[in-house]
């Protein structure tokens, strides 16, 4: 997912002098030919986090579209109060790029674990958030954002789906993605787990006659609460998927979305982390192994769910 949107934002970049890139000191490598190419829009802040998201803003204020790259947690949670006072408060083009969500960082524990975010940014008035499923969301995410006004929180996945969009698919921020089509059940995924998603969709129309709707829910705010309210009306129960803790993510937004709009599913279930912090160490897909992530996990809780209409 860092690949295609450093490849997407390279040719928006050459079209656009407006467009700026602020790394934390991160990116050796993959930034070489974009610092090399475009070196007046183009910094290195250092470890220096809030101080990125500051020198964002000013450059935002100034005319500039500036997006600020680094890992998991850093670039939002750790400069929660600049994005908060500075960036959002003023409705600043700024755009916070996460790299590594969800335990995409796992061998390295919880201060790589960036499993409360959405929760936190999408609490920020006027913030848009954004949490791609694979590459060609991302592409097309990244130049959705050029053109969304304000301040933007990417949401980028060491993993991801593999192909899936249809030649006729549209991309556009606030709008969920119907990557597979079902009535018997509904999982509303958000961010590189739609790969689980997907997998977990087939084992159940394979072992169990089950054909499950997946909707990739790539924003997280604003929410598609219309795609929402037409799955719990026309499947079987809802299921939430997110490598995400369950309190205020993805499953949160839609139980508050639909309750609201009176649009109760027959079945409803937020599927994430529920152990508390996320003390266990390693690899992305042993992690959700441990945490209840993975295919054989997600088909479990698709089957209870059902029993419970």
């Amino acid at each position: 997912m860092r690949n295609a949107f450093i490849a997407e934002l390279q040719q928006l970049v050459a079209t656009d002098p407006r467009i700026m890139l602020i790394t934390a000191d991160l990116g050796f490598g993959v930034f070489d030919q974009f610092a090399k190419d475009h070196p007046r829009q183009f910094l290195n802040a250092g470890v220096a986090e809030q101080n990125m998201t500051g020198l964002a803003t000013g450059l935002a204020m100034e005319g500039r579209i500036v997006f600020t790259y680094s890992i998991a947690n850093f670039p939002s949670l750790r400069c929660l109060e600049q994005i908060r006072n500075d960036a959002a408060y003023h409705d600043a083009n700024v755009k916070v790029v996460s790299i590594g969500s969800g335990f995409s960082y796992g061998a390295l524990g919880i201060s790589h674990h960036a499993t409360e975010d959405i929760a936190i940014v999408r609490a920020l008035p006027g913030l848009t958030v954004v949490s791609p499923g694979d590459e060609w969301e991302v592409r097309q995410a990244t130049r959705a954002l050029i053109s969304t006004p304000g301040t933007c929180y990417l949401r980028l996945d060491k993993s991801k789906a593999p192909p899936n969009h249809r030649p006729d698919d549209v991309f556009e921020i606030g709008k969920a993605r119907v990557v597979r089509a079902g009535t018997d059940l509904t999982i509303a995924v958000t961010g590189g787990i739609l790969e689980v998603a997907l997998t977990a969709a087939a084992e159940l129309a394979r072992e169990h006659k089950i054909e499950t709707r997946i909707l990739s829910v790539h924003t997280a705010k604003p929410l598609d609460v219309a795609a929402l309210a037409a799955a719990a009306r026309e499947t079987g129960g809802l299921l939430a998927l997110e490598e995400h803790t369950v309190e205020g993510g993805l499953g949160g937004a839609i139980a508050e979305s639909l309750l609201e709009l009176g649009a109760i599913p027959r079945a409803f279930m937020r599927v994430g982390l529920r152990a508390g912090f996320s003390s266990a160490v390693g690899g992305q897909e042993y992690l959700r192994a441990v945490y209840g992530l993975d295919q054989r996990s997600v088909v479990a809780s698709a089957l209870k769910l059902l029993k419970r209409q």
